[in-house]
């Protein structure tokens, strides 16, 4: 479903670019995070090559995160977005957002 040229747009860092560094990146997310997205509303445009989903982010903290708090098992519920371009038919463009400040604040309490 990805484009082999998909960029991902992270809410805090560097975009990435390919296939590779956006398994990389979900890797990375599945070892420090256990997540699970409720809430869901998906969006599309009447060209079909833009889309947005709302969502809420329920999660618990698995493994500390370099620069972040300190994992212990945390919990947390987040309202996120994320926002796509369609190019070929695949998803070309991932970028998500949600409030960092907010999370920090739920894990650090």
């Amino acid at each position: 479903m990805l484009h082999d040229e998909v960029e991902h747009h992270v809410n805090e860092g560097k975009i990435r670019k390919g296939k590779a560094l956006f398994a990389e990146f979900n890797g990375h997310m599945t070892t420090s995070y256990k997540e699970n997205l409720t809430d869901m509303v998906i969006f599309a445009n009447d060209a079909g090559d833009r889309a947005a989903a709302e969502f809420v982010v329920n999660g618990t903290y698995l493994k500390t995160d370099p620069g972040l708090p300190e994992a212990r098992g945390q919990t947390y519920r987040l309202p996120a977005g994320s926002f796509f371009t369609i190019r070929d038919g695949k998803i070309a463009r991932v970028t998500t957002y949600y409030n960092l400040a907010d999370w920090v604040a739920q894990v650090s309490a």
